[in-house]
């Protein structure tokens, strides 16, 4: 195990140094951003000098080689809109990102797993049918949509809920059901169809025959054999709800990392641009590693060289 996780983390460390040369490449070809910041009437000696200070004067792959080095040394860069250091605002949204995640993530699972072996159990009743609907529209409807949706019926004609911001759980309901729908919905397909592989088996067969409850045949047995592919998808959506639904958080403008993402891009702030990047990337890396991890708990036969 612990050469895997040696291997594993040389891994990361490439993973993570082709993202930064993607995202660092790709802010430079967006267009000068000094232009940007400066009115058009600036005096071309302000250009200079602006580039000189922020070190945009020198060949990328200077700037590319100097950015690696100040990481290093704990230094992200400086943001061009809030004059502020990138990785202290990138750390100061991510709690707001992680109590709507952890929501999310556990409401998620909670309907996932729970309404999967529900139905798993019922194939072919009128239950297995409604969850295949289910599944379907939960997989079809575009965040965006369904959060429009949501806040048009429950915040602006019957009142129950805010449109926006952050707040209690009442501000978290609505994004929460956003960013959850379609992860409730692949969670419980992948389950469905692990859990009626499981329960055709012989030792679930031979367990029935031993007159095991069927509760404990299903909770402790099946699904403990039966939640790899759920906990794969598990991994990634994890992942992606740890590091801020960017559409999400924009339309009820949660305050967290994907907000910030869009305010990034849309002011052209490459050092919050990378930090933000760089930082998914690295949360989508460690949920990955902790599901293989996983894997060797619940399946005895998998083993890591």
């Amino acid at each position: 195990m612990q050469r895997y996780l040696l291997f594993r983390f040389a891994q990361s460390l490439l993973a993570l140094m082709g993202v930064s040369i993607i995202v660092f490449g790709l802010t430079r070809l967006s267009g000068d951003v000094v232009e940007f910041y400066l009115p058009q009437d600036a005096h071309p000696e302000d250009f200079v000098r602006v580039r000189e200070a922020w070190g945009l004067d020198k060949p990328i792959v200077v700037q590319y080689g100097v950015y690696v080095g100040n990481i290093m040394k704990g230094d992200w860069g400086r943001s061009f809109r809030y004059n502020d250091d990138a990785l202290g605002l990138v750390v100061e949204k991510f709690p707001k990102t992680l109590k709507l995640a952890g929501f999310t993530i556990a409401i998620s699972t909670i309907l996932g797993l729970g309404i999967g072996v529900f139905v798993s159990i019922r194939k072919g009743s009128i239950f297995d049918t409604g969850g295949k609907i289910l599944a379907l529209l939960g997989q079809s409807v575009p965040s965006f949509w369904l959060g429009l949706m949501l806040m048009w019926i429950f915040a602006v004609h019957l009142g129950w809920l805010p449109t926006s911001g952050e707040g209690g759980i009442k501000h978290m309901i609505m994004p929460a059901i956003a960013l959850g729908g379609f992860n409730v919905a692949a969670l419980m397909r992948l389950t469905r169809s692990a859990m009626l592989d499981v329960l055709d088996s012989e030792y679930i067969k031979l367990a029935r025959i031993k007159g095991l409850s069927e509760r404990k045949i299903i909770w402790k047995h099946a699904l403990r054999n039966a939640a790899i592919a759920p906990l794969t998808y598990f991994g990634v959506v994890t992942g992606f709800l740890l590091t801020g639904s960017v559409v999400t958080e924009t339309v009820f403008a949660w305050p967290g990392i994907g907000l910030l993402a869009v305010e990034a891009v849309e002011a052209r702030d490459y050092a919050v641009v990378q930090g933000v990047v760089i930082f998914m990337a690295s949360m989508f890396i460690f949920a990955n590693l902790v599901v293989d991890v996983l894997y060797a708990y619940l399946d005895p036969r998998i083993r890591y060289n």
